[in-house]
């Protein structure tokens, strides 16, 4: 009788063969504390007892059983999502030549017995599996408390973004209304120092602004549409009321996506809001375009601004972190994060080619 140690989950196994006689004699060489057998005689009933049961570590299953063999079984679980992280031992009378060893893996299995079972050599592999089993369960709750942590922490980051906000606006209001006190322009030292407060506020603003966004971001609606991206970037552009200097072309034949157009506009405001704002040319010159690639779609934004050093190449899309030569210096660091966040949300990349005094051209892939 096996014995479940008090709060540890007990390490669940499944093992299949049509003759019950097999079954029992697995059983009975795998007996140990803290396990529970299950036992199913043909493949249909071991597919129903794994849809039934979440809780199964192994499988042990025997590859000639008539109906459905071992090797229709493992692949018929494999192609399952639920159900195809569970580790399979296929159970053989036949010699493990490389042909049907080779079918063997490809239908998904990890690892090999043949008949007659060797018995040290059948309990030390499922030790290994069980002690495998724990680590990956031990991962898996690590990784789910980990995500209820952050959860958490984005909700007080918004808050504490959400409160500051607001009063802080109102003391940037306050020492801009003082700059236009005539009394005070009597004084220029004095007017100094209202000019280096309306600074740091505006620039402590900006970072809660980016703070709020980079919260909100995991908060979009997920509905997804029909976008045409053409369409996308011309209105874009036209609600950003650009100065004559700014010139931006934009790529006529761009795809029509079924995504979040929310995520993906915010993609495009980014690059071109910052290839803008950080521009030291006279005339500001902005190419946006994309070709496809495989599952993706492949976007750029270039423009003609003062680049970017190649040791910064990968920096610039850290949380806060800043390049050192921008033509000023209000950014956050929030911005090209969340970028990156939306990208590689659905999977694909973002990075930048650049060369210093000539410009930057910013990379991002969308998955069609």
């Amino acid at each position: 009788m096996n014995v479940l140690k008090k709060g540890t989950k007990p390490f669940t196994v499944l093992l299949v063969d049509d003759r019950q006689e097999n079954l029992i004699s697995l059983e009975e060489m795998l007996a140990a504390d803290n396990r529970i057998f299950i036992k199913a005689g043909s493949g249909n009933e071991a597919l129903k007892l794994v849809l039934r049961n979440e809780d199964i570590g192994l499988i042990i299953l025997d590859v000639q059983m008539p109906e459905m063999d071992g090797f229709e079984v493992a692949h018929l679980l494999k192609a399952n999502p639920k159900t195809r992280d569970i580790s399979i031992i296929f159970v053989t009378a036949i010699n493990k030549d490389e042909q049907h060893m080779l079918q063997g893996f490809g239908k998904g299995a990890v690892d090999y017995l043949s008949k007659p079972l060797d018995i040290n050599l059948t309990r030390a592999k499922v030790d290994v599996f069980e002690r495998l089993h724990d680590y990956q369960q031990g991962l898996k709750k690590a990784l789910k408390d980990k995500e209820q942590v952050n959860a958490q922490l984005e909700r007080f980051l918004h808050t504490v973004a959400h409160d500051l906000k607001s009063p802080l606006s109102g003391v940037v209001g306050l020492l801009l209304l003082l700059k236009e006190e005539d009394r005070l322009k009597a004084y220029p030292d004095l007017m100094d120092y209202v000019d280096l407060a309306v600074s740091a506020t505006t620039k402590l603003s900006d970072m809660i602004g980016g703070i709020l966004d980079y919260s909100r971001q995991h908060q979009y609606d997920q509905a997804e549409e029909d976008v045409d991206v053409y369409t996308l970037l011309t209105q874009l552009v036209k609600f950003l009321f650009l100065p004559e200097r700014v010139k931006i072309n934009i790529q006529q034949d761009l795809p029509v996506l079924y995504t979040n157009r929310q995520k993906l506009q915010q993609a495009f405001q980014n690059l071109v809001s910052n290839a803008i704002k950080y521009n030291d040319k006279d005339q500001v010159e902005i190419s946006i375009g994309g070709t496809e690639k495989d599952e993706f779609y492949e976007f750029y934004v270039k423009d003609n601004g003062p680049g970017i050093e190649a040791a910064d190449n990968e920096r610039i899309f850290r949380l806060f972190e800043k390049v050192d030569n921008q033509a000023n210096g209000t950014g956050t660091g929030v911005g090209l994060n969340i970028l990156k966040l939306l990208v590689e949300s659905q999977g694909g990349k973002i990075w930048v080619e650049s060369v210093p005094g000539e410009g930057s051209c910013f990379y991002f892939q969308w998955r069609k």
